[in-house]
C-alpha cells in the first residue's frame, strides 16, 4: 500500500510541476516569483542527484568479469583484486612478502621498504574493470620486486599443449619501465616457466603463452600463477587498472 502512495504522490507533484509550467505566462508576479523560488531549491537538490547519479551509473560495475576474449575461449577470469573492494584497500612500508588477497601477493627484498599500495576506483570511460591496483615505489634497495598471481583451478583443468593462455592488462607508469610476465605451470615434481615481456608502448598490453613450448606432463598439471616481475622501479608509479587471463585452444593450421 505505501508503494501506491508513493507512486501516487510523485504523480501529483509531476503533474503540479508541468501544469504550473504550463500557466507560468498568465500568472501574476506574485505567484510566479513564489513558484521560482521553489523551482530553483527543487532544481539544486535535482542537479545534485543528476550529478551523483550520472557518476556512479558510469563506473563499471561492482563485481563485473566482463572483457573481450580470443574466439573459442574455454576458460576466462578477472581476479577478485580488479573485480571488488578490499577488506583493507592500501599499505604502506609493504613488508617482504604482503598478501594482498587471497589471490593476489606482493614479493621483494628490500632491506627498508619504501613501497605502498593503494586498491583505487577506476572511473575512466575506458576501464572495464571496477578496481585498480596502484603501487608506488620510493627508494628501491632491493634486487626484485613481484606481483604473484594465483590461478584458480579451472585454469589448469584440462589444460593441454594445443592452449594458449593469454594475458590482458592497462598499465600506467609515471616513468618508463621494464614488466616481465612469467607464467609457472606446476606438473609433478617439475614446473614449466615461460617469459613475455609486457609491450607497455602499445595501445592493448597483451602478451599470450603457447603451451606448445612446454614440456608439459598433461595428466599432472597441478597448479599455475603468474608473476609480474618489475625492473629497476625506483622512484615510480604504477597503476594496473586491469589484469585478466584467457585459455583458448590454437588456431589449426
Amino acid at each position: 500500500m505505501s508503494r501506491l502512495v508513493e507512486r501516487l504522490w510523485k504523480a501529483g507533484a509531476l503533474r503540479r510541476w508541468r501544469n504550473a509550467a504550463e500557466a507560468a505566462g498568465n500568472m501574476s508576479l506574485a505567484e510566479l516569483r513564489q513558484l521560482r523560488t521553489q523551482a530553483r531549491s527543487l532544481r539544486s537538490h535535482l542537479d545534485a542527484l543528476i550529478h551523483v547519479a550520472d557518476g556512479r551509473l558510469a563506473l563499471p560495475a561492482i563485481g563485473t568479469s566482463f572483457f573481450p576474449r580470443p574466439h573459442c575461449t574455454d576458460w576466462a577470469w578477472r581476479p577478485a583484486l580488479w573485480r571488488g573492494p578490499l577488506a583493507a584497500p592500501g599499505v604502506a612500508s609493504a613488508p617482504t612478502r604482503f598478501p594482498i588477497d587471497n589471490e593476489v601477493t606482493l614479493f621483494h627484498d628490500c632491506a627498508v621498504s619504501e613501497l605502498t599500495l593503494r586498491q583505487l576506483r577506476n572511473q575512466r570511460e575506458a576501464d572495464l574493470a571496477p578496481y585498480g591496483l596502484r603501487l608506488d615505489v620510493f627508494r628501491f634497495d632491493g634486487s626484485f620486486l613481484s606481483l604473484a598471481v594465483e590461478l584458480p583451478n579451472e585454469a589448469v583443468n584440462g589444460l593441454n599443449r594445443s592452449h594458449l593462455i593469454r594475458v590482458t592488462s592497462i598499465i600506467e607508469t609515471e616513468k618508463p619501465l621494464e614488466i616481465f610476465a612469467r607464467l609457472n605451470v606446476r606438473h609433478g615434481p617439475n614446473t614449466e616457466q615461460i617469459v613475455r615481456e609486457l609491450p607497455l608502448n602499445e595501445p592493448d598490453v597483451l602478451v599470450e603463452f603457447d603451451m606448445a613450448y612446454c614440456k608439459l606432463n598433461e595428466k599432472r598439471i597441478e597448479h599455475a600463477w603468474l608473476d609480474l616481475i618489475f625492473e629497476a622501479p625506483e622512484m615510480n608509479q604504477v597503476t594496473l587498472r586491469d589484469l585478466t587471463f584467457a585459455r583458448h585452444p590454437r588456431a589449426a593450421l
